[in-house]
């Protein structure tokens, strides 16, 4: 029994077998983990290249991008002409056109300027034009799961609170000519000026809901294709119901036409009914602009969108 160990024992080149092939498996995993590091740091490495252009293209996308975004969302009636900088910081040429095939286009003088930042809110959009928008104009963006709202305001100064309330812009009446038909007919002069209350936009499954209000005002209107040197002063009021629905209810504030009217923005488009009249004294003067902007009925001209 004595001798029982030493069959238990192993010879000295079953040792060396044992190790070498322990080293090698040793080295052979030691290569497999190295190979799988290098490969998941090369796929970090592409994903990380990836992330940082797409991160620079989106830091300086060119300006040009976001004007072709307003010609599509306008159905090419507004236009971002000579567009410079990025999407973030930029300007251009505002033009106003009949949309697509037409050959009317008025642009505003000067230059439209913006700046665009992301906040915790959304996106704060801020637009300033020497000409027509002096106090800049703010468009609060907050995206939601089913569509986005945007909340119209003023900032006098940045870092001051934003303000729901005043005007917000004033532009020369001739630009309306840009649009076409019966504006470019009516060559008008004058001064269009809009003022805002709480007045935001949303868009939710598809659908437009507008809500708060909006004052139009068309001040010392005048046409060329009359004789009279003023034709009156107008206000056209836009409201937001508890529904989401718009009103329209035109007025005039004075002057020799007479506008009047109401109607409303539904999901099916623009329904409105109004009518222009001529004073007394003033029929004759004005009895070819009657004729163009409505369907004449006597003395008046019957006005219908929709």
């Amino acid at each position: 029994m004595a001798g029982l160990p030493l069959l238990n024992r192993r010879p000295g080149w079953m040792k060396g077998a044992t190790a070498l092939t322990t080293r090698w498996l040793e080295s052979t995993l030691e290569v497999a983990r190295w190979e799988n590091m290098r490969r998941a740091g090369r796929r970090w490495g592409w994903w990380g290249a990836g992330v940082g252009a797409m991160l620079g293209l989106i830091a300086y996308a060119p300006a040009p991008w976001l004007a072709k975004a307003v010609v599509s969302a306008s159905d090419g009636r507004l236009l971002l002409a000579d567009a410079k900088g990025t999407i973030w910081r930029g300007d251009a040429v505002a033009v106003l056109t009949g949309g697509p095939g037409s050959r009317d286009a008025r642009a505003l003088p000067g230059r439209l300027n913006w700046s665009m930042r992301l906040g915790l809110q959304g996106v704060s959009l801020v637009l300033q034009q020497d000409c027509c928008i002096q106090t800049p104009l703010v468009l609060l963006v907050q995206p939601a799961w089913s569509g986005a709202t945007v909340r119209v305001a003023t900032q006098a100064q940045p870092g001051q609170p934003v303000q729901t309330a005043g005007e917000i812009g004033h532009w020369p009446a001739a630009w309306l000519g840009g649009l076409g038909t019966p504006w470019n007919t009516l060559q008008l002069s004058g001064v269009l000026r809009v003022s805002t209350r709480d007045l935001s936009f949303s868009w939710t499954q598809g659908r437009l809901r507008v809500q708060g209000q909006a004052e139009v005002a068309l001040d010392n209107v005048a046409s060329r294709i009359t004789t009279l040197d003023r034709l009156g002063s107008y206000r056209l009021d836009v409201v937001g119901d508890a529904e989401g629905q718009v009103q329209l209810n035109l007025g005039t504030l004075d002057g020799a036409l007479s506008l009047t009217g109401n109607g409303g923005v539904t999901p099916s488009g623009v329904r409105f009914r109004g009518e222009a009249r001529a004073s007394e004294a003033s029929q004759g003067a004005l009895d070819n602009l009657l004729n163009i902007i409505g369907r004449r009925q006597g003395e008046r001209s019957v006005i219908s969108i929709g």
